[in-house]
């Protein structure tokens, strides 16, 4: 079957019509089977049968509250395959109930098997011992010669497309587009697309069950079914963000964290507990079970599903921006915000634009000595420099053989901070071997490998390879790599570990910005000394205050973290010693980290220099970092000294790791521990002692370092599939202090009005079935003017509460105690804290605070210098609209959704910004804030705007009248005017700002159903 090209140019945007929510859940939802359970698949006619008919039913005549309790997984079903511990969906299973309307929804699903437009092509997929692993959609049989060469990326999008195509949600004309892919995508045409599943971790999971509940709520005030609001496609929660380092360097680290994690955050976890039970579909993994995409890569990934006897590619989405770490096994997954992942939950087709791919050709093998670390940190900065912003990003080559699944993951992981949409790794040899190291059964493994080779989405560089199409080309030979660190402030700005005190010297002489700190030469050599628990200690810039094995990133790699072990054993062996005040950390990603590393020998040698185990989360990566000893505090801030933290994360910003270390540098976890043993960043390893032995001889970088043959001697000896069976065999059982939370079975939450944690957001409040229709902006202020690379930390901190902050003041006024404000990551779940929160980072640059740097503003009308929720909220009372003035890469970061909801709830009508972070911008256009980009080569600064102007955006008043992409004039009352770009991108975000906004379109949609 070849399909002809679209000619026709207005077919490259999706009609709002076309792509209303849908009145019938995912056409054959995941949540009701377990992806790797092969025995339900039957090779009879009817099977077969079923099969199409589950794919061609035609949902309208389906009601969605029925089609929602048919997602409840019955017992029979549950019985109807052995329990098998790889399953998340099986555990999902256990908690379900027997739906009385099974049977008649059933029925309907039985229909309509001949209408599927690519019936075709649905081929039988069989096991070599006789019988069928199911069917699945032949892009072979297509016999279109465009496919064989699209990126595999690509057609992970194209078959879905093909699968999901209904003419209704998802076109032929969607199909068309994506075969076409090298002729469209140059041409920003728009295709939607639909998720196998979800993912959230706590800090952005519980806004989001928030607002599940407040959409119940808004349902049933509107007159509708409550039960229309529940996840339709698996959703998977893992608890992974509140645990802090408040204790460190100690045996009873882990427990000590975790019972303080439990009392800062009890009240939030037993709201996801209750979400857990009250809306179907959700797994929740407890807290103490790891980092979520540390426990997606090992346990929660399918590769490849089965679902009702269909095969297709696994693909994800996640309110975190690292979800694309699960690249590097072949599924297909980025960050989406909050509000997005929301919306694909309740079943609405992603609207995306049809990306360009770049391809990037990996060869050679990375030198002795060089970690997947500095590989990552490498190819960051080329893609950064390249620009691969909305793109995927494809590797290839002959060095992809050189690469562990785990080295090609920490790869993936950081695509956020290289700009890229994804940073896929095809599935190939290498994957299978870590499927099956990391306890997948043969069988399954048999089965994603049969299904991607028919499919051609297997590669195997044993054979010939088939020339593919980019949008673009790089290629890195691996032997090039050398040992690197990045930082201080941003993850891109790498530095040759043989370059870092040069570069550490040039940035103390350099005017403060990214690669500055404006230090006077006199005061450069300057040594503060001061007392530690009774013993001399000393602090210089460039100090090593924080030392962190921590992220996903690195974590789950175990070469770098035995290899980090194996750091520590010489240096134990040697005599060498941490400096007692730093503040070291060992945070795995799973409980598999700590088993090899049991099991190698090496956890004795890290907890001897201070490496204990903290906890199993993100901790110091996001901020979780903990209070410094006071005396070191102290000593840092009464001379401000700049202080170094060194760690093993994916995000350096300045103000994100602790507001006191100012200098933060990503390192390999080998890395980290060496900084930690020469306690300053301010060394050159080449030739500078690290410190001294017990021999009284000096000892050097050298000295400590493992060959990549000893690490690779002591990953294959100590990393066993046993390990990641026993991990995940539990992996729900959670602890007691889980287990003993409470809560109530309704399915509508009883809010509680004197909660600090969960309170009813008000989004909903004064709505009518009538959508708001485009708001203007007239005469707006200027409630921030801002420079570039303004991240998500920045607008919407997670770190620590400031005591003199709005947010603080907030909390004492109920009740509660500085010791336990806890963090704003912690309190996303209470619009209150977060609408104050906001902008209310200590390091936040305002240019009309004219070089002074903290979470203040000017008040324009009066001249005060206030709070900035304090002058936002000054501005709202007199009816006055709010604006914000930005530089280039506005909303860099984690994919934050409170740095939306933050500034809706402000005030703010529009951000008008030189460029802006992909995840950010549609985060903003879904909580109804106008996104406006200024002309090519102009900014606030050449066109001579000073913040203090008025602003008037002129929007037509009709959505019809508003194209994506469209200029649309500026004003002010100065007489100065420009022009911008709108960045609605699409067809749907224009219904979503007609409508005041993504929820509301949704539930505006449900209820008309």
């Amino acid at each position: 079957m070849y399909i002809a090209t679209s000619s026709s140019s207005s077919s490259s945007m999706l009609s709002v019509s076309r792509v209303r929510f849908s009145s019938s859940f995912s056409k054959y939802s995941a949540a009701s089977f377990s992806p790797y359970n092969l025995s339900r698949v039957s090779a009879s006619p009817s099977a077969s049968q079923s099969c199409v008919s589950a794919l061609n039913r035609k949902f309208r005549s389906l009601s969605f509250s029925s089609a929602l309790r048919s997602l409840r997984c019955s017992a029979p079903r549950w019985r109807s395959y052995p329990v098998d511990w790889r399953s998340p969906v099986s555990l999902r299973a256990q908690a379900r109930t027997t739906s009385p309307f099974i049977e008649r929804f059933e029925r309907n699903m039985a229909t309509a098997a001949s209408d599927h437009a690519f019936k075709g092509i649905l081929t039988g997929l069989p096991k070599p011992g006789g019988g069928e692993f199911g069917k699945f959609f032949s892009l072979p049989a297509l016999n279109d010669p465009r496919i064989e060469r699209l990126p595999y990326s690509i057609k992970i999008l194209l078959e879905s497309a093909i699968r999901n195509c209904d003419d209704f949600e998802v076109t032929k004309d969607d199909v068309k587009k994506i075969i076409d892919w090298e002729n469209t995508s140059p041409k920003q045409v728009e295709i939607p697309f639909k998720p196998a599943r979800v993912l959230l971790q706590d800090f952005t999971g519980v806004p989001a069950v928030v607002d599940l509940a407040c959409m119940r709520d808004a349902m049933k005030k509107l007159g509708s079914d409550p039960d229309k609001i529940n996840p339709l496609v698996p959703v998977d929660l893992v608890v992974d963000h509140s645990v802090q380092v408040d204790v460190a360097r100690s045996e009873n680290a882990v427990q000590a964290n975790m019972e303080l994690e439990f009392q800062r955050n009890k009240e939030r976890f037993a709201f996801l507990k209750w979400g857990s039970s009250a809306f179907q579909n959700m797994l929740v993994v407890p807290p103490g079970s790891g980092i979520v995409h540390q426990v997606n890569l090992e346990y929660l990934g399918r590769v490849v599903f089965n679902t009702d006897g269909i095969l297709h590619p696994d693909s994800v989405v996640g309110t975190d921006s690292h979800t694309t770490m699960i690249d590097g096994l072949g599924v297909a997954g980025w960050g989406v915000g909050g509000i997005e992942a929301e919306a694909a939950m309740l079943g609405q087709p992603m609207s995306m634009v049809l990306p360009g791919v770049v391809g990037f050709k990996l060869s050679g093998k990375l030198r002795n000595g060089v970690t997947a670390t500095d590989l990552v940190l490498t190819v960051t900065q080329m893609l950064r420099k390249h620009g691969v912003v909305g793109k995927f990003v494809e590797f290839y080559g002959d060095g992809m053989s050189e690469l562990s699944l785990a080295d090609r993951a920490t790869i993936a992981n950081m695509s956020p901070e290289y700009g890229a949409t994804m940073g896929f790794f095809p599935v190939d040899h290498v994957t299978l071997q870590y499927l099956k190291l990391t306890g997948r059964s043969d069988e399954t493994v048999a089965m994603i490998e049969a299904y991607l080779r028919a499919n051609k989405m297997f590669i195997d560089y044993n054979e010939p390879q088939q020339e593919r199409l980019y949008t673009s080309y790089l290629q890195l030979n691996l032997e090039e790599v050398e040992p690197c660190v990045s930082g201080p402030k941003r993850p891109h700005d790498r530095v040759p570990l043989k370059d870092m005190k040069t570069d550490w010297q040039a940035c103390l002489d350099s005017q403060v910005g990214f690669k500055g700190f404006g230090v006077r030469k006199e005061e450069q050599g300057k040594a503060v000394s001061f007392s530690f628990h009774g013993q001399p200690a000393e602090l210089k810039h460039g100090s090593v205050v924080i030392a962190a094995i921590t992220s996903c990133t690195n974590t789950s790699n175990p070469s770098v973290m035995l290899g980090a072990g194996l750091v520590a054993k010489k240096a134990c062996e040697l005599g060498l010693e941490v400096k007692p005040w730093i503040k070291t950390s060992l945070a795995p990603g799973s409980g598999v980290v700590t088993k090899y590393l049991l099991q190698s020998g090496l956890q004795k040698y890290l907890n001897q220099l201070g490496f204990h185990i903290v906890g199993y989360g993100c901790t110091t990566c996001i901020g979780n970092s903990g209070e410094l000893n006071e005396s070191v505090a102290s000593a840092i801030s009464e001379n401000d000294i700049i202080a170094a933290a060194v760690l093993s994360g994916n995000r350096n910003f300045e103000g994100r790791v602790h507001p006191l270390t100012r200098a933060n540098y990503l390192a390999s976890p080998p890395l980290v521990v060496a900084y930690a043993l020469a306690g300053t960043v301010d060394i050159d390893f080449d030739k500078d002692p690290i410190g001294e032995g017990k021999d009284g001889k000096k000892v050097y970088f050298k000295d400590i370092w493992p060959s990549n043959e000893e690490i690779a001697e002591i990953v294959q000896s100590s990393v066993l599939p046993d390990m990641f069976k026993s991990t995940y065999e539990a992996i729900t059982k959670g602890n007691p202090m889980w287990n003993q939370l409470s809560v109530p079975p309704s399915t509508l939450y009883s809010w509680d009005p004197n909660s600090t944690y969960i309170h009813e957001p008000p989004y909903f409040k004064d709505m009518t079935m009538d959508p708001p229709g485009p708001h203007g902006v007239k005469d707006a202020y200027c409630l921030l003017h801002l420079g570039d690379s303004i991240t998500t930390d920045h607008i919407s901190p997670a770190g620590s509460i400031h005591k003199d902050s709005p947010a603080a003041k907030y909390l004492i006024e109920r009740g509660v105690d500085r010791k336990d404000f806890n963090s704003y990551g912690s309190r996303r779940g209470n619009d209150e804290v977060m609408a104050r929160g906001t902008f209310a980072n200590i390091r936040l640059v305002n240019k009309l605070l004219n070089g002074e740097v903290g979470p203040k503003t000017i008040h324009i009308p009066t001249g005060e210098k206030l709070y900035v929720f304090d002058a936002a909220t000054r501005y709202k009372a007199n009816g006055q609209d709010t604006i914000i003035l930005a530089g280039a890469e506005y909303g860099s970061g984690s994919s934050r959704d409170w740095a939306a909801k933050g500034p809706m709830l402000l005030g703010v009508k529009a951000v008008i910004a030189k460029s802006f972070e992909r995840i950010h911008r549609s985060n903003l256009v879904g909580m109804g804030i106008i996104p406006l980009c200024f002309k090519p080569g102009e900014d606030a600064e050449t066109i001579g705007l000073t913040g203090h102007e008025r602003y008037t955006i002129h929007l037509p008043t009709k959505i019809s009248d508003i194209k994506p992409g469209q200029d649309v004039a500026v004003t002010t009352d100065t007489g100065k005017s420009f022009t911008c770009i709108v960045r609605f991108d699409t067809e749907v975000e224009l219904a979503y700002f007609d409508h005041g906004g993504i929820l509301h379109y949704v539930i505006r949609n449900l209820i008309k159903q």
